[in-house]
């Protein structure tokens, strides 16, 4: 019986001499950006589920690695935002696509205006990447870590490649609760981005198992569900923190919480209150002050220029009855719990039933940022009002 990493491999080397529509594409490159450097080869074979390379978040002089690179689309276009002086490596697992993205790499680079071809690509597996420890400023990847066995060992060579203070952001597909062996076992939904998603819970805890923190959700958008299984379309960020404890490490810092939550617990388990001061060590310090906590701490040690924002205003949901329509929501870190002002507490990942009033708060840009809502009644839900109290997930 063929491997998972055997069919994949078949399936991705198939799709490289040919468009195959079935393949992981919940959402789609704006080719009008990149067809004025990328060869219309690149392209017509480029799959994916968002694009990590294409959100900001690469900065001129950088050394990227890309996961899972296929036809060179996404390295490509980190060489254009890292510029003349940065480096791209590309890393994928099938030779087809490789020859691709080698074949283009010295008109991608003439048509940007480089000098040199500073973009190479290297056959690998995302669980072993040939690529030397703490080479990267920032590791990509477009849909390619659900398509492997084993996302705690890609967790770990994503942080064994970065350098202290480096980041990730991928692009994946999640699922909303755990997928069913039938699926699991089913060879033809593996190279569809369907049968290795994890639960989000599961993704986010995993990272944090491989030490990375300040978790952030960038993107999320429903994809499709099979047999009442939300399969969803993600985009993460998250940081390899600097070593630390050396003379320029800050001792205890005293820091507030701003909100716009009630109450909420951190990647390292400290618990805060809205508007009340309490002491932190200075790696926490540190790390309430990434990028992914939004600078909803006064105190914390800023990284990446992060400023603080005064969110200490309650978010109330309006007054009556509220109406059930089906919609669910995800809290996608950096929090392990929240909760908001009317007695919901949020466990990250995971999926809480909330009423017509609580999307309402929800979708207020204090909370936005940190939410992506589902729709799991599939039909158009009863609009009956009704009372409801506060829901808690637990934890």
């Amino acid at each position: 019986m063929a491997t998972t990493e055997e069919i994949v491999r078949q399936r991705y080397s198939s799709a490289a001499g040919r468009r195959e529509e079935a393949l992981c594409c919940p959402t789609g490159y704006d080719t009008s950006d990149l067809e004025s450097f990328v060869p219309e080869e690149v392209l017509k074979v480029s799959y994916g589920c968002g694009s990590p390379a294409g959100i900001g978040h690469i900065r001129s002089g950088e050394t990227v690695v890309d996961i899972g690179s296929g036809g060179g689309i996404d390295s490509f276009d980190a060489l254009r935002r890292t510029g003349s002086s940065g480096r791209v490596i590309g890393v994928d697992m099938t030779d087809e696509m490789i020859a691709i993205a080698q074949k283009n790499a010295p008109a991608v680079a003439e048509n940007l205006g480089h000098d040199e071809v500073r973009v190479e690509f290297r056959k690998g597996l995302a669980d072993d990447l040939p690529v030397e420890d703490g080479t990267a400023d920032l590791v990509i990847s477009n849909c390619v870590i659900n398509l492997t066995p084993d996302k705690d060992r890609v967790f770990g060579e994503i942080f064994r490649v970065l350098r202290p203070g480096g980041r990730f952001c991928i692009s994946d597909i999640v699922a909303d609760q755990s997928v069913p062996n039938y699926l699991i076992h089913d060879p033809d939904k593996w190279g569809t981005c369907l049968s290795g998603a994890l639960p989000m819970k599961d993704y986010l805890d995993g990272l944090n198992r491989a030490r990375f923190l300040g978790l952030a959700q960038e993107k999320f958008a429903p994809w499709q569900a099979i047999d009442g299984i939300h399969f969803i379309s993600v985009t993460l960020l998250g940081h390899k923190m600097e070593d630390g404890g050396g003379e320029g490490e800050p001792g205890d810092v005293e820091v507030v919480f701003k909100g716009p939550f009630s109450a909420a617990r951190d990647e390292v388990g400290n618990e805060y209150a809205r508007g009340v001061h309490r002491t932190v060590d200075g790696k926490t310090a540190r790390v309430l002050g990434l990028p992914g906590y939004r600078g909803l701490f006064e105190g914390a040690v800023p990284q990446l220029g992060d400023a603080p924002v005064d969110r200490t205003e309650p978010v109330l949901p309006d007054s009556g009855p509220c109406v059930w329509t089906g919609r669910f929501a995800l809290l996608g870190g950096p929090f392990l719990r929240a909760e908001d002002d009317d007695g919901h507490a949020y466990l990250r990942g995971e999926a809480l039933e909330i009423c017509s009033k609580t999307i309402k708060v929800l979708d207020h840009p204090h909370y936005a940022p940190f939410f992506g809502i589902l729709d799991r009644a599939g039909t158009e839900a009863p609009a009956a009002e009704a009372c409801c109290s506060s829901v808690d997930n637990g934890g």
